[in-house]
């Protein structure tokens, strides 16, 4: 056998011809998705703010009461739930009709 007849045998086993390419994807996609997590976080400019940023700008901060399951039984019973009305949403097919 001449070396090009090797070569083409080798090229048309099913394990060459399916296997590699699919290796290629598997390997070369995980080097691709990690440059694109890469890119995620060394360009997002979000930062939590801080509660000295908050007096600087004049946001204050109301106290919240303390949440029990007293409290919101309390809620809850003041609450009418014998007369209560179901109201309907419009569905996305109908609201072309609406802006008419």
């Amino acid at each position: 056998m001449s070396f090009s007849a090797k070569v083409n045998y080798f090229f048309k086993q099913k394990s060459v011809k399916y296997g590699i390419p699919f290796l290629l994807c598997i390997v070369g996609g995980s080097f691709g998705l990690q440059e694109f997590a890469k890119l995620r976080y060394q360009f997002s400019k979000t930062k939590q703010v801080t509660p000295e940023d908050m007096k600087k700008y004049g946001v204050t901060m109301k106290k919240s009461e303390e949440v029990t399951l007293e409290n919101e039984f309390e809620k809850i019973q003041t609450i009418n739930i014998d007369e209560w009305e179901n109201k309907r949403g419009p569905r996305p097919w109908e609201e072309n009709d609406l802006a008419k």
